[in-house]
């Protein structure tokens, strides 16, 4: 139940024609305290209850836990959520042995976009490939948490 991953930021759109698969991600906070984390999430027709606790010192690895949940039960809960959707599409492109995470901001954070790996420990090697740019892991702007609160199009 440990999330081990590294976030990147995208240096030009070509991870798109490299993608095998893309969803659409609406996603709310329920909480957004960096302690505790309770996120709620709609990826095409699945949903899901995120809980994450707080990062350890390198920014890479922390506590989650997953629970898929109906729809509409996503939806309602959405209504609670605290200010601040994000509205994103999700790439997948696999590199070597490894899956990114690539994805597309819209609205309040139009033109960022950013990729996350996960490992399987924090020392792991991994290939990168030529679109991947500067590394954002420890920069807590960058979590979805502090952007729907503080959205990029205002840094």
């Amino acid at each position: 139940m440990i999330e081990i991953e590294r976030k990147f930021l995208v240096t030009s759109n070509a991870y798109k024609k490299a993608a095998f698969s893309q969803k659409r991600i609406i996603q709310g906070y329920l909480s957004s305290n960096p302690e505790r984390t309770v996120r709620v999430r709609i990826k095409e027709n699945k949903a899901y209850l995120t809980v994450k606790g707080p990062s350890d010192a390198t920014g890479m690895s922390r506590f989650e836990w997953e629970k898929e949940i109906t729809v509409e039960e996503a939806e309602n809960l959405l209504l609670l959520c605290e200010k601040g959707v994000i509205d994103k599409t999700r790439f997948e492109v696999k590199t070597g042995s490894h899956i990114y995470e690539v994805d597309e901001f819209y609205g309040e954070n139009e033109g960022l976009e950013m990729a996350e790996i996960e490992l399987q420990s924090e020392t792991e090697i991994f290939e990168k490939p030529d679109w991947l740019g500067e590394e954002v892991t420890n920069d807590k702007r960058y979590y979805n948490s502090y952007l729907s609160k503080n959205p990029f199009k205002n840094w």
